[in-house]
């Protein structure tokens, strides 16, 4: 019988190689680990959070920083539960099952009940234990969001669409031009008593606020940071925040193509990903010259689904947001697709931890 193809693949900037060569992969050697927003996309990723953090991880000491935006923001406040393997796989559930019945002659929900919806269900899933997530004794989360400026300090019928309009052509000539119209404002756990911790990467790339993440912004900070524009509504009012609409933290942060700073004993940002490019903003899916990699990422090592199997998962693909346009109404047709999407990327944890045991540079690729 021939050998099963793979289902993981890595890949490596050049500085994490050299460290791979030399001392292997060891939970003390990670100093980051970022979260891509991606919607359903992200749901591909629960076996192996569940190991890195449920397993692996648990076995070093060090302070890691966990840096996402949308579902990844929601994942990695979720690694920041106490018994956060049982919360990851509730994520799971929760995200799968996710449904609004809509009433006769309704053809899709409005944002303004996507919104209510979503809030509620982070208020059940968080109620009573964000002390968790701000307290761990570990982990610093930093929840991206982009906040909107000028015509997108607000939101409505026309000025949304222009204002994005006007985002798409400042960021198709230059990506921090794009800072004219959004900023990236990240939302950090406490540092020093008082502060937020200190940012994990630079900020040259794009205009940045920073702002203490507590019990009184968390639900707001995480829910703006899901918010897609024309999907949900902007969140306003974030305590502590400076004013104005608040959009999901992908547009400008899609898949975390930042600077990373990381101790020199603790070099590696390990990122779990639903691909192998590291696009770095929403509104630069369009841009392929921009998916390649920099030497921002030189510290990175990718774990991402083999294209290959994604074809044998159903509909020859991961789950994304159309599935909701795809199977409307039908909310066990879509569950039974992504149930079982979801339990055939156990491999992906499978295969990562036989790696760690026996690390083979052969099947690392380059970023």
């Amino acid at each position: 019988m021939p050998a099963q193809s793979p289902a993981l693949r890595l890949y490596a900037g050049p500085a994490a190689r050299r460290h791979i060569e030399q001392h292997g992969l060891r939970p003390q050697d990670v100093g980051a680990i970022p979260a891509a927003a991606g919607g359903p996309k992200g749901l591909i990723l629960g076996p192996l959070d569940r190991f890195i953090f449920g397993q692996w991880l648990p076995q070093s000491t060090q302070p890691v920083h966990l840096v996402g935006a949308s579902i990844g923001a929601w994942r990695m406040a979720t690694a920041c539960l106490n018994q956060s393997v049982q919360a990851f796989e509730r994520l799971e559930r929760d995200y799968i099952a996710q449904h609004i019945a809509l009433p006769p002659g309704q053809q899709r929900a409005t944002p303004q009940q996507i919104s209510e919806r979503f809030g509620g269900n982070l208020r059940q899933f968080y109620g009573g234990r964000v002390a968790e997530v701000l307290q761990h004794p570990r982990f610093r989360l930093h929840i991206l969001t982009s906040r909107g400026r000028y015509l997108l300090a607000h939101d409505g019928p026309l000025r949304t669409p222009l204002g994005y309009l006007g985002a798409f052509a400042a960021n198709a000539l230059h990506r921090k031009a794009l800072g004219g119209w959004l900023e990236r404002v990240v939302f950090s756990a406490v540092g020093e008593p008082g502060h937020a911790t200190p940012l994990p990467f630079g900020t040259q790339d794009l205009r940045t606020r920073q702002v203490l993440l507590s019990e009184a912004n968390f639900m707001d900070a995480l829910q703006a940071s899901c918010s897609i524009p024309f999907v949900l509504r902007p969140v306003r009012g974030i305590a502590g925040a400076p004013g104005g609409a608040y959009w999901d933290g992908g547009i400008t942060d899609y898949h975390m193509h930042l600077r990373y700073r990381t101790p020199v004993a603790s070099p590696i940002v390990l990122y779990p990903h639903f691909q192998q490019a590291v696009v770095p903003g929403w509104l630069d899916k369009v841009w392929k010259h921009r998916h390649a990699a920099t030497a921002a990422l030189d510290h990175m090592l990718v774990l991402a689904p083999d294209p290959a199997w994604v074809k044998t998962l159903p509909d020859g693909k991961l789950p994304d947001r159309q599935d909701f346009t795809r199977y409307g109404q039908n909310l066990a047709a879509r569950m039974a697709v992504w149930n079982a999407a979801t339990s055939a990327s156990q491999r992906l944890a499978e295969e990562f931890a036989q790696w760690l045991e026996r690390p083979d540079l052969s099947r690392i690729g380059s970023l």
